[in-house]
């Protein structure tokens, strides 16, 4: 498995049991992860792999608000700048954890 490929797994792993936001949980596990195996994990690295996610309907992104219901956003949203109020978070979609259920010859882990 690719370098690019690898991170991908890794962030849907990420985001599958909960929402989960870039700057607070993904980029933290995915960087603990990947270095275990030697490789350094960009922030960049990581909004390009959900973008990619969200292309191949694995995940979809969502504002969360502690006031009212999640609302899904279409395609990925601009993350350039760290969030400092931390309302867009990520899911895994049923395709999603389809595919990371089938497939844990991957996992680089015991």
């Amino acid at each position: 498995m690719n370098r690019r490929a690898l991170i991908r797994r890794l962030v849907l792993n990420a985001i599958c049991d909960d929402y989960e936001n870039v700057d607070q949980v993904i980029l933290r596990e995915v960087a603990q992860d990947s270095a275990k195996l030697g490789l350094s994990v960009e922030r960049s690295d990581i909004v390009g792999a959900l973008a990619e996610l969200i292309k191949s309907g694995l995940a979809k992104a969502y504002l969360l608000s502690g006031t009212g219901p999640a609302k899904e956003l279409e395609g990925m949203p601009s993350l350039e700048a760290v969030e400092l109020n931390f309302q867009t978070y990520f899911y895994i979609t049923k395709k999603g954890t389809d595919l990371h259920r089938s497939e844990d010859k991957w996992w680089p882990f015991d």
